[in-house]
């Protein structure tokens, strides 16, 4: 299942999944990452497809028809519910570091 394989996202996965929020191309979620993250995070397009594939594998995100170039993607529910799961255990991981260190 999605879930044990990407228990833990790394960058690239949480900020392609949080790109396709809405629909995308390769070129798009690139840049809009690159964005968002001021440049930290830099997603090489071997690394892209690569996550694409994945994701497309596991029902994260799907392929929707665009008018534009290219393939398009967007996320679905199971994909959305992933990234909403990954934004609990960083919540719960600034907590415990809170509750440890700002005492």
């Amino acid at each position: 299942m999605a879930r044990d394989q990407f228990q833990t996202l790394t960058e690239p996965m949480y900020f392609t999944l949080l790109a396709l929020g809405e629909v995308r191309n390769g070129a798009e979620i690139t840049s809009w990452v690159e964005e968002i993250t001021k440049g930290r995070v830099s997603l090489a397009p071997g690394t892209l497809y690569a996550l694409l594939a994945q994701f497309l594998e596991n029902n994260l995100i799907k392929r929707v028809e665009a008018d534009q170039k290219g393939k398009h993607y967007i996320i679905t529910d199971v994909g959305r519910d992933l990234l909403k799961d990954e934004v609990q255990r960083l919540r719960l991981l600034i907590s415990n570091y809170e509750n440890h260190f700002d005492k």
